[in-house]
């Protein structure tokens, strides 16, 4: 199915404030009760994953925030398979991505601090028998939020 100016509208809204009930969507989008409750097909129709609260990562004392870049020794595919379920087992790696190019994985981690970023590299990834080499970029400035995406 393809969506409507209407469908955008409401996931642009709902992304700013998921919290949102139908009457309050048809109140800032100008639509009625049923136009707003269009929020269950994106749902049902998997536009819509979830919702989740974003908190504040310095509030939580997770001070360093960096992207990691893993490049692999091997491509087997068991090897991916065990670097993948070592990576969903640590909560510091807040995401994960395979990419072309150089580096195998990037990765988004968010630590208290450096030796806690340091203990993620050389106790965590480093050891696992299918990584080559590890770099690490450190988060100086977060100037533009994670962003809606675009509808």
């Amino acid at each position: 199915m393809s969506l409507d100016e209407t469908d955008g509208r409401l996931l642009a809204a709902l992304q700013n404030d998921a919290r949102l009930t139908a009457q309050e969507l048809g109140e800032r989008l100008n639509l009625s009760a049923s136009q707003a409750g269009r929020r269950q097909r994106l749902e049902a129709e998997g536009y819509i994953t979830g919702y989740a609260a974003r908190l504040d990562a310095a509030r939580l004392g997770l001070d360093v925030q960096a992207f990691v870049q893993v490049q692999m020794a091997t491509h087997a595919p068991e090897a991916a398979k065990s670097f993948q379920r070592l990576l969903r087992t640590q909560p510091e790696i807040i995401s994960a991505w395979t990419l072309t190019g150089e580096a195998d994985y990037l990765l988004r981690v968010f630590c208290a601090d450096l030796p806690a970023l340091n203990r993620v590299i050389h106790e965590v990834l480093l050891p696992h028998a299918a990584v080559a080499r590890v770099q690490s970029q450190i988060v100086m400035n977060q100037f533009k939020a994670d962003a809606p995406l675009p509808t």
